[in-house]
């Protein structure tokens, strides 16, 4: 019966949380129910028995993603007032879109009813602690023999959108300094070095010594 308490409150907050992303008026805590509902997806999948996919959603979605968001939304002069507009200019699309969402979720209560017990039942093929194998490396042993290639793959994909990103992003502009790395790695003590013989006496500097004649 815990369980049970536990997944109708995780999956009601989960639910009301989704809900005020769409409706709070203030994008930053439309962000801040964003991770609330994250944090309530977690504990759904910690009563389901995959503990490492709970701490994944947590340390990449809520510590990366709705960080990022809230840096974006913070930081960005962004025209919400367009944005409403586009989203009443698509509100048919949207209802129609969740209209059928919310057929399929009706029809799938319907078929199998608000028991949580087929959710119990998927959990029971998970690795326990007295099988000697974790849920963590149950989930290692499988991605990295069965489906390593996958895996490379999908790295492999990430590391060439990413080298993509940032040569695509990378324009020279006029009159913007840019680094060189050649130069500087080029650079040796000739040319990163001056010395300059000031006279004692407290004489000035001649021009043709001084720092800014040299630059």
């Amino acid at each position: 019966m815990a369980e049970a308490g536990f997944f109708y409150l995780f999956a009601v907050l989960a639910v009301a949380s989704g809900a005020m992303v769409i409706l709070a008026k203030n994008p930053v805590h439309a962000v801040l129910f964003l991770i609330l509902a994250f944090f309530n997806a977690a504990g759904l999948f910690v009563l389901l028995g995959a503990e490492f996919i709970a701490m994944l959603l947590v340390i990449v979605y809520v510590g990366a993603v709705s960080v990022l968001f809230l840096f974006v939304v913070m930081m960005l002069d962004v025209d919400f007032a367009a944005l409403k507009a586009g989203f009443i200019n698509n509100a048919k699309i949207g209802a129609l879109v969740g209209g059928v969402v919310l057929a399929e979720l009706i029809a799938l209560f319907t078929y199998r009813g608000l028991s949580v017990a087929p959710a119990m039942n998927a959990a029971a093929p998970i690795p326990t602690a007295s099988s000697g194998i974790t849920n963590t490396q149950a989930l290692g042993d499988i991605l990295y023999t069965k489906y390593v290639y996958f895996f490379q793959s999908a790295g492999l994909i990430l590391l060439v959108a990413m080298i993509g990103a940032i040569v695509l992003t990378l324009k020279h502009r006029k009159n913007v300094k840019r680094q060189s790395i050649a130069e500087q790695v080029a650079r040796g003590p000739k040319t990163a070095l001056e010395v300059v013989k000031v006279p004692s006496g407290g004489s000035k500097i001649p021009a043709a010594k001084r720092p800014e004649a040299a630059e």
